[in-house]
């Protein structure tokens, strides 16, 4: 523990105590989003960023461990390891260091260092490495025997030797590890016979390029790697190889004499053949690491902001799923997103009946009191969006453009299956678009955040990473937002907090059988739920229109008496503290504070109780694109249009404006000052004004600038 507890500590540079604690509530396997919201006078008020880097390095540091022990074995098992190699190993603080110590000692296969070892030329290689002989080859003739026909033959094997040891010496792979790290360029060649490749020519920016690969941004890096995978160009990773080679030299070459001509021989084949390959690709793994970091942060960013989009909340809603052959599929929802009714509409070519769309919209409207409409963003959705605007509403309904990206998905999937198996794929994908403009986290959690489609380069990055890191954001908005479990789907309640896939089919399966929750001790009821789970989960799980109205609260089931004396002390009802701000004002916090219960706690029930089941998301605001841009080229320098931010990446942002293309809003056309973060300056379906900068029609590019 108390290495584990250095280690995270050096690393996060987070109070020893909070580490301390957390990692205890870890081992008790408490979860992330309840560690951080009911934990916090444990944790020191650690935040969710926070003790997700103590589980990063935790995990690191068991790995780490996990090594150390196996190479330890294989050492025993092949009788030599020494006190002072395991001290060095068990010393480690990273697995490179740890590597390069169990390199000479790894059961290699069949090198030429190990021929010549067969050879007899150990002994030989060893008063090379000293430098004091002078005259190496008639040292060398009296190794000429069987296998080994000449002197040369000799000298050879003995620099394959001397290049081995050179290879496994830690100082020398540090050394140029250092030169990597500094001077490393990064350069790129087309392959001659894929230059006329249509689907080359999005790298060819890349057929001829050099960079410092310490400085090439994550996205240009994932670039040049996929072009290189799909075999349009050649990578080459570069350094000054004679000062490479010099401050070997100096490290190792200490006299004049023949021995110094041969070891530098060997120290230049120990470069070439066996150093600089494995050394030049290890700091190629690592640009590519934190490529994949960079790139894994961008997503995490957009998907979090994409699952914490603007709801439109419990409103009735008609959702168009636009198409122009196919018609465009119609679907009616109550407020909780159950259908009501689904139809189809041929308001565009080749049927073109405007007329009948327009009345029966109007129509669906009225027989099923809309409040809201919902228009996908794809084929069609202009066309469909100009139609509803014509329809003439008794009401006022707002009309919505929903991204549709990964409704498709979503509709062929077992978990759509499942939800509506007597309709098919086209009534399941309106369905999704207008419950996205209900509740887009309740929605987009039915969805492989991967096909979500707001990622930079996502398939280009280490998939395991990425899969978690993307779980723990869909983890922490949804315990974040809080579930209603008498309306939440499997993917939904799979989230919260302690409960997982398993046990959220028994709750909904529990509460088919049985009706709806009425409070959140009837969750204690649900087959395998237990007392660990139901303290992970309960204050995460919402039960309206309760008896005790905290059971629509985010506060805890374990502080609900915490609360009872509050509103005992202050002569009022539980229901009668809820919201009275005057009451709850005054009430002096320190005369509850407990051995596990402090200020910070109750700060937060306080807080809760003002404006209990808060939705901390902003509420869904309509909007409408310029209706004289239906195509590229209706676009041209200096107009200002309206538009909504689609996706963000560490260059930029891309905007939709209304059209099939996106443009794109360079880091540097964000704002006059320097852009450290793009989501500083815009998020992810914001609604934003941007001016038109350069249009290239021919490659379907289009540049822009954010608009104040």
């Amino acid at each position: 523990m108390t290495l584990l507890l250095s280690y995270i500590v050096s690393n996060t540079q987070l109070v020893e105590t909070s580490v301390k604690n957390t990692i205890k509530l870890l081992n008790e396997d408490c979860t992330i989003p309840f560690i951080s919201r009911y934990r916090k006078e444990a944790t020191g008020n650690l935040d969710e960023v926070q003790i997700g880097d103590i589980v990063k390095y935790k995990e690191l540091f068991e790995a780490l461990e996990k090594r150390k022990k196996a190479i330890i074995k294989a050492l025993e098992e092949q009788a030599i390891l020494t006190e002072d190699l395991k001290l060095k190993i068990e010393s480690c603080t990273d697995l490179v260091t740890l590597e390069d110590l169990y390199l000479p000692f790894k059961k290699k296969r069949k090198t030429k260092a190990e021929t010549a070892r067969k050879n007899g030329l150990e002994p030989l290689a060893k008063i090379i490495m000293s430098q004091n002989a002078n005259d190496v080859e008639s040292i060398a003739y009296k190794y000429v025997k069987g296998d080994v026909t000449s002197v040369d033959d000799a000298l050879e094997g003995a620099r394959h030797i001397i290049a081995e040891w050179i290879n496994e010496r830690t100082d020398t792979r540090n050394n140029l590890r250092n030169q990597l790290e500094r001077h490393a360029q990064i350069s790129t060649k087309v392959v001659k016979a894929k230059i006329e490749d249509e689907k080359a020519q999005k790298f060819r920016d890349y057929f001829d390029w050099s960079e410092s690969l310490q400085r090439i941004p994550s996205h240009r890096l994932l670039a040049i790697l996929r072009a290189e995978n799909e075999g349009f160009i050649r990578v080459k990773i570069e350094i000054d190889t004679i000062k490479a080679l010099e401050n070997i030299d100096r490290k190792i070459i200490r006299s004049k004499n023949g021995c110094a001509d041969q070891i530098e021989l060997a120290i230049s084949d120990a470069y070439k053949r066996l150093l600089f390959p494995s050394l030049s690709n290890e700091a190629l793994s690592n640009a590519k690491e934190k490529a994949d970091e960079a790139a894994i942060t961008v997503f995490s960013k957009n998907l979090k902001q994409l699952l914490l989009g603007s709801p439109i909340g419990e409103k009735r809603v008609l959702a168009i799923d636009p198409g122009f052959r196919t018609g465009c599929k119609v679907v009616c929802l109550d407020a909780q997103g159950t259908l009501l009714h689904n139809d189809t509409i041929y308001p565009h070519p080749p049927k073109s009946d405007s007329i009948g769309a327009i009345n029966k919209i109007a129509s669906l409207v009225e027989t099923y009191k809309i409040e809201a409409i919902a228009i996908g963003n794809g084929t069609a959705s202009r066309e469909t969006e100009a139609i509803v605007k014509k329809v003439q509403f008794k009401n006022d309904v707002q009309v919505f453009i929903v991204s549709e990206a990964g409704a498709s998905i979503y509709s062929a999937s077992k978990i759509a299956r499942d939800e509506f198996p007597d309709y098919d794929v086209t009534v399941r994908g309106s369905i999704s678009i207008g419950r996205r403009l209900q509740d887009p986290l309740a929605e987009l959690v039915k969805i492989d955040a991967k096909s979500i489609g707001v990622g930079q380069y996502q398939h280009d990055v280490d998939q395991n990473k990425l899969q978690k890191q993307l779980d723990v954001v869909v983890e922490n908005c949804v315990n974040a937002v809080g579930v209603n479990i008498n309306t939440a789907s499997v993917p939904l309640l799979s989230s919260v907090s302690g409960i997982g896939p398993k046990l959220a089919e028994n709750i909904f399966n529990y509460r088919n059988k049985n009706g709806v929750y009425k409070s959140r001790n009837d969750i204690k009821k649900v087959p395998r739920l237990g007392g660990k789970a139901f303290e992970q989960g309960a204050a995460f799980l919402r039960i309206k229109e309760a008896k005790n109205p905290l059971d629509d609260s985010s506060v805890h089931p374990e502080s609900y008496k915490i609360v009872e004396k509050m509103a005992k002390d202050e002569g009022v009802t539980i229901r009668e503290l809820i919201g009275n701000e005057a009451v709850l004002q005054k009430i002096n916090l320190k005369k509850y504070c407990t051995e596990s219960v402090g200020l910070l706690t109750l700060e937060d029930i306080i807080k809760e109780l003002k404006k209990p089941g808060l939705d901390i998301r902003e509420m869904a605001k309509a909007f409408s694109f310029n209706q004289d841009i239906k195509s590229i080229t209706d676009l041209h320098s200096g107009q200002l249009l309206p538009g909504i931010v689609n996706n963000i990446t560490a260059f930029g942002c891309f905007v939709d404006v209304g059209i099939k293309e996106s443009g794109l809003i360079h880091v540097s056309n964000l704002s006059d000052s320097f852009v450290k973060d793009v989501n500083e300056h815009v998020h992810l379906h914001q609604q934003i004004t941007v001016k038109v900068l350069e249009v290239d029609v021919t490659r379907k590019r289009i540049q822009l600038k954010l608009h104040k």
